[in-house]
């Protein structure tokens, strides 16, 4: 049998040369092998959770683990092999340690005080004048310039143990977690406005792939990192690579914004810009709480409902979200209450109950039970999931579409081999078609 052999640039063109309805297929993949995996038995699929190993990690002396994650489908079987910086674990502490978001009188000159958003017509080299604040928070895990994009490869084998694919697995990882994480966003009523935590891999393709789903629908990207020179390199691909191009010009209402702490009045646009967000991706490895509760936990910022995707934490003492917010996420809903509110759905959605139970830090540190998470795979099959809804005293499917599309949803994932031997099939099943990659006969 022969062997393809896909670099990380080989992936990246396979990528890149996707179009909405090549995206959407490889997502409806995905999500049929997430279903499997929430509901599947031994005896009717190779997903099912049963068949899924744990991961293991080895940590290194050089401030890095490497994660061994083997997986299977019904058709393949797999291991991907991921090296990453390791975030540096706090001082153990009975409290969740606060978190400064102080006001600063920090100025920049006027001209670069202005709240300019860079357009597909701004030159980069104006993208500094960009109205950005300053925040006194430090956090090692965020404000490091050290890349935490894995390094590795995933090796796929047939169902009876012959190789038949070897992939690069950075870009791969970022592609897969984006694609799961933009599986309820494609289903959102509202998607104008869109807050990216972070700015690397991740951010980058959960940017890209909402543009490509949803593009002609968006009108503002917001870009928060408290790296400005990190953000400003993302902006400089969006803006300047060809490969962008077409999704730069297909919407003239499309603009994007960078908000860094490393300037004034951080502390305003961030609360702004995460209250006004029909979704919010945040794509980093962080130790602290990336903004403070109350933004999304008071009578006013409970108005609005949000699609809040957290993948960037993997870890028990990583956090990105407070946790207040998912309490209040999972909390009964009061009758009786005076204000207005978007929908919550009681629940906080995750890829798998039984790795955010163990390794999520906003899942531990929010103190949630089994009955408080239901796993995405067994929510986007809708009639199924509207029938637990039911039992629950909820209006089935009428009311799980409602808040799916409208309401207070927040996504939680750790990632999942599984996903990655999906995802890996299908990329294998492109390079062929396509021409892509290496491939080595008689292997």
């Amino acid at each position: 049998m022969p062997l393809t052999v896909l670099s990380d640039s080989d992936i990246n063109s396979i990528l890149y040369s996707l179009n909405r309805d090549d995206v959407l297929a490889l997502q409806n993949n995905l999500a049929e092998a997430l279903h499997e995996y929430s509901t599947g038995t031994q005896e009717t699929t190779g997903c099912c959770q049963s068949n899924q190993p744990e991961r293991i990690a080895i940590p290194a002396s050089n401030d890095q683990t490497t994660l061994f994650m083997p997986a299977t489908t019904s058709t393949s079987r797999g291991i991907k092999i991921a090296t990453l910086a390791t975030t540096p674990e706090p001082p153990r502490n009975d409290s969740l340690p606060s978190i400064a978001f102080a006001k600063s009188n920090t100025s920049i000159s006027s001209s670069s005080s202005t709240n300019v958003a860079p357009t597909p017509e701004t030159p980069i080299s104006q993208m500094s004048s960009i109205s950005i604040a300053s925040s006194t928070a430090t956090d090692p895990s965020i404000t490091s310039s050290q890349s935490t994009s894995p390094i590795g490869s995933l090796s796929l084998l047939t169902s009876n143990g012959t190789p038949y694919a070897f992939l690069a697995a950075s870009t791969l990882t970022a592609f897969r977690t984006a694609l799961a994480s933009t599986t309820i966003f494609t289903r959102r009523t509202n998607v104008h406005i869109i807050c990216v935590f972070g700015a690397g891999a991740q951010a980058l393709w959960h940017i890209r792939l909402a543009l490509i789903l949803r593009g002609s629908e968006i009108h503002h990207v917001h870009v928060i990192n408290r790296n400005f020179e990190r953000a400003r390199k993302l902006m400089e691909t969006i803006y300047t690579s060809p490969e962008w191009e077409h999704l730069r010009k297909s919407n003239s209402k499309l603009g994007f914004s960078i908000v860094s702490n490393e300037y004034g009045e951080y502390n305003r646009l961030l609360k702004e810009h995460v209250r006004k967000a029909d979704a919010i991706f945040c794509c980093t490895p962080s130790t602290t709480p990336l903004f403070p509760a109350e933004y999304l936990t008071s009578a006013e910022g409970r108005k609005k409902g949000r699609y809040i995707s957290a993948i960037g934490s993997y870890r028990h003492h990583m956090i990105e979200l407070h946790p207040e917010i998912l309490r209040q996420a999972v909390a009964p809903e009061h009758k009786n209450h005076h204000h207005k509110h978007a929908e919550r759905g009681g629940v906080i959605v995750v890829d798998s109950l039984e790795a955010c139970l163990k390794e999520a830090g906003e899942v531990k540190q929010a103190g949630l039970s089994p009955e408080q998470l239901v796993e995405i795979g067994e929510l986007l099959m809708v009639k199924k999931a509207s029938m637990k809804e039911i039992e629950k005293g909820g209006e089935g499917e009428v009311g799980l579409k409602r808040w799916l599309q409208a309401g207070n949803v927040i996504y939680k994932s750790v990632g999942l081999g599984l996903m990655d031997i999906c995802v890996g099939e299908d990329l294998v099943m492109l390079a062929r078609e396509r021409g892509f990659g290496t491939t080595v006969e008689g292997f």
